[in-house]
């Protein structure tokens, strides 16, 4: 299979200060491409990405309220004008809500929505137009296992995560022509700060990786081709009904 290369491209990551995000940012980094990290409010975090980012390439970050919509039209505007475009999207940002279906507030459903659908789908309707005119335009969203199933004290999470795939599937099938791959990753049990905070019981034995999803990530990028996966599931080594 042809491996195209992703050298001075630009991708723009959100939720980049850790986790996830910051594997995906110096794994593409690695492979030469220009890494905006977009939004968050933990400056420290997103400092400490950019650090490892800039060992490998340019970063450009612009921290911020990914909730604000004034925020994201300026940012990606930036963006653009300062890199010439924008080739890939990663929405990786997201939260979760372990708790009871009868104790979900209102004000919670709302702001798990925000973040984990909401700011997806609106970013990257801002950034459609620019990958319009690239030559290798990716749009890869990070959804979850929880995605595919329905589990206990999780149901706004679970049905935020549904949402984010079935707008992967329509996404994938409206743009297909015009040339922007649009893909889903869907992992359970990645070793990361949310799940060490929402399980201190867990160690890292069995569970997934944040460089492995980072790998996953740069294969759909750098294996770019006409056969489409439009999602993938990675399950971990010991399966339970534990997903974040």
């Amino acid at each position: 299979m042809k491996e195209y290369s992703l050298k001075d491209k630009v991708v723009v990551i959100t939720g980049g200060g850790g986790g996830i995000g910051r594997a995906v940012a110096e794994k593409l980094a690695q492979a030469g491409m220009k890494v905006v990290l977009f939004g968050g409010n933990n400056a420290a975090k997103l400092q400490e990405t950019e650090a490892i980012v800039k060992k490998y390439s340019s970063c450009l970050t612009l921290p911020g309220n990914l909730t604000d919509g004034e925020f994201t039209t300026a940012a990606v505007k930036e963006v653009a004008d300062k890199l010439g475009g924008i080739d890939v999207l990663i929405n990786n940002a997201g939260m979760a809500l372990n708790a009871p279906f009868e104790e979900i507030s209102e004000e919670q459903f709302d702001k798990i929505m925000a973040v984990n659908i909401k700011v997806p789908f609106f970013l990257t309707q801002k950034i459609i137009p620019y990958l319009k005119k690239s030559d290798c335009a990716s749009i890869i969203n990070l959804s979850s296992v929880v995605g595919h199933s329905g589990y206990p004290l999780q149901s706004a999470y679970v049905a935020s995560k549904h949402a984010v795939l079935g707008f992967t599937k329509s996404l994938a099938n409206e743009y297909y022509k015009q040339g922007i791959r649009v893909h889903a990753i869907s992992p359970g049990g990645v070793y990361t700060d949310m799940v060490k905070i929402a399980r201190p019981d867990l160690t890292p034995e069995g569970m997934i990786m944040p460089e492995e999803i980072a790998d996953v990530v740069w294969f759909f990028l750098a294996k770019r081709g006409n056969a489409v996966v439009d999602e993938i599931l990675v399950h971990r080594v010991n399966k339970e009904p534990f997903l974040v």
